[in-house]
């Protein structure tokens, strides 16, 4: 089997693998670039490498743990939207239908994994008393649209790079993974979106639909810069994908995952019991 049928065969396994390793295929098949027996010898390296990114593993080591974990985040964003659209701070004219949605959709994940948590026999973790102003860092989230987005953005860009760092833990168990990476794909539309949003909104260009190195794109907090460090990266499974595209391009191309801890320093803040 040559590096083309090989990849095809993981493509018709799995459709959903190259959303998992990064939104763009153009990184994993220039691959093939590499030329002849170097190439070869490197797919199983570089494979090998790209599923370890893809499904990495951190604490909590059990899928209860994980779910509770997931629930704590989804708790979180489902009661920053619940207020923000009640805050009525959104301007006439802005697609208040989308925050509207997102929040929806939210409540509907904190709903889905309640019951999961239960029919695995345990109890779900109660919900903390949240700080949106983050102890004041944020003060105007609810009176200032701008920022209001700007912290929506961070949670979601959170959120897709939190789930993607917990899957390796599911991977025993298929039908929660499939739940999870369903619901880990929500969050990555809403992260887009939102940052759709705040590009038409301030007529930047720098603020795009995906991550380029560690920019945050138009946020300039270091509270905020917690949630994309380590998004510079342009070398997976050693290999340096700048030979292949530009170090923007490179680092478009990949996700990195956050681990559990660095998930909890950034939201910390935000909990304020």
């Amino acid at each position: 089997m040559n590096l083309h049928q090989l990849l095809n065969s993981i493509e018709k396994a799995d459709p959903d693998i190259y959303e998992r390793l990064g939104p763009r295929r153009k990184a994993i098949r220039n691959f093939v670039g590499i030329g002849g027996k170097l190439a070869l010898a490197a797919v199983p390296l570089a494979l090998g490498g790209l599923l370890n990114k893809a499904y990495s593993q951190s604490a909590p080591a059990d899928i209860k743990g994980v779910l509770q974990y997931a629930l704590t985040l989804e708790y979180l964003e489902a009661e920053f939207y619940t207020k923000a659209v009640a805050s009525g701070i959104i301007p006439a004219g802005a697609p208040t239908t989308a925050l509207t949605t997102i929040r929806d959709h939210e409540n509907q994940h904190v709903a889905f994994l309640t019951t999961v948590i239960k029919q695995l026999g345990a109890t779900p973790v109660s919900k903390p008393t949240f700080d949106f102003t983050a102890g004041g860092h944020f003060a105007n989230v609810f009176t200032n649209y701008d920022l209001l987005l700007a912290v929506a953005q961070t949670f979601e860009d959170t959120g897709v790079r939190a789930y993607k760092g917990q899957a390796g833990v599911l991977m025993s168990d298929n039908t929660v993974l499939t739940a999870a990476l369903n619901i880990h794909s929500v969050e990555a539309r809403h992260a887009s979106h939102i940052r759709q949003m705040r590009r038409t909104r301030n007529s930047d260009a720098t603020i795009k639909p995906w991550i380029t190195g560690k920019n945050p794109g138009g946020i300039s907090d270091d509270a905020v810069q917690k949630s994309y460090n380590g998004e510079e990266l342009t070398t997976q499974a050693g290999i340096d994908l700048t030979a292949f595209v530009s170090s923007s391009a490179a680092s478009e191309s990949f996700d990195e995952p956050l681990t559990y801890d660095q998930v909890i320093a950034i939201v910390q803040p935000f909990i304020k019991s």
